[in-house]
Parts: C-alpha cells; sequence; structure tokens
C-alpha cells in the first residue's frame, strides 16, 4: 500500500512537470492553451527519457518535431489564405505570453491526450507515469496537430506506439 502511495505522489510529479513543460511551449508560440503537441514536447523532455527513446527506436529525430509542429500551423494558416513568409516560424509571429494563473485550461487535444492517460494509469496502476505514456496516448489520437505532424515526419504511428510500448516495459523490467 505504501508503495502504492508513493508511485501516485511520483505520477503528480509526472503530470505537474509535463503540464508546466506543455505550458511553456504553448506559452513560447503564443498560446495561452496548450494542446496535445505541447505535451509531447514536455514529454521529450521527461528525465525519464523515455518518450525520446521510443523516438530514437524507430529512428525519428525529436527535434524535428518541433518543426512539423510549425509547419503544420504554417500549412493550416495557408489553407485559409494567410502566407507566412518562409523564413518565418510561428512562434516568430508572436510574442510569448506569460504562464497562466489560475486553473489549468487546456486545448481540446490536450484534454483528449489527458483522459488517454487515466485511462492507461486504470489499466497498469502499478508501473509510473512516464514520457512514453504520452507517446502512446498521442498515437491512438486520429486528428489534431501533433498527429499531423508525426504524420508529415514520416512517422508510422503503429510502430512508434510499439516503440514507447517498449520503452515501458524495459523499464517495468528493472
Amino acid at each position: 500500500m505504501f508503495s502504492k502511495i508513493k508511485q501516485r505522489f511520483r505520477d503528480m510529479s509526472t503530470i505537474k512537470a509535463l503540464c508546466l513543460g506543455a505550458e511553456k511551449h504553448a506559452n513560447a508560440n503564443g498560446q495561452k492553451e496548450p494542446g496535445a503537441e505541447h505535451f509531447v514536447l514536455a514529454a521529450l523532455e521527461l528525465p525519464d527519457g523515455t518518450a525520446r527513446k521510443a523516438f530514437d527506436r524507430i529512428h525519428i529525430d525529436p527535434e524535428g518535431f518541433r518543426a512539423a509542429i510549425t509547419q503544420q500551423y504554417q500549412d493550416a494558416l495557408r489553407n485559409i489564405g494567410i502566407e507566412m513568409p518562409q523564413h518565418s516560424a510561428i512562434s516568430d509571429a508572436t510574442a510569448p505570453i506569460p504562464p497562466g494563473t489560475g486553473l489549468y485550461n487546456a486545448q481540446p487535444s490536450a484534454q483528449a491526450l489527458m483522459h488517454q492517460l487515466v485511462h492507461q494509469r486504470k489499466v497498469e496502476s502499478n508501473a509510473p507515469l512516464l514520457g512514453a505514456h504520452v507517446i502512446l496516448a498521442v498515437t491512438s489520437a486520429q486528428y489534431g496537430v501533433a498527429v499531423r505532424a508525426l504524420q508529415a515526419m514520416g512517422v508510422d504511428l503503429t510502430r512508434l506506439a510499439e516503440a514507447a510500448t517498449t520503452e515501458i516495459n524495459a523499464l517495468r523490467t528493472v
């Protein structure tokens, strides 16, 4: 029982790091509320390293994800008739927003990702929450910037989900 309590505190710490990191990435891009793509960026920065290892396992550069996100935003603007200069990134076009105070708000894609994480936690409550869980959750999404960015990078979502699962299972056996 004591180990379950310790695990919940560790998971809460991981969730806090994910939320703060996602908010930081969203705010740096001029957005008040983080989306699933910002949670993936935050997961790639977690000290457990499992999200980054899942990307590495299938030979995908984790650093390319940010550029793929920017491209998705530029493509969306282009589709409604707004052309961004080639040298300009979305983050260059907007001023950073200071972190929020008060209730935590997130875009619907991030809310769906968090619901998926909660479902995963119910299934495997004895394992710690890892960055690879975020990757696994995002691969189950059908729509959104995060999924489109991964697909634009040429990522096979099934292979990425398998790589994330492998990283999760690797830490269970340690």
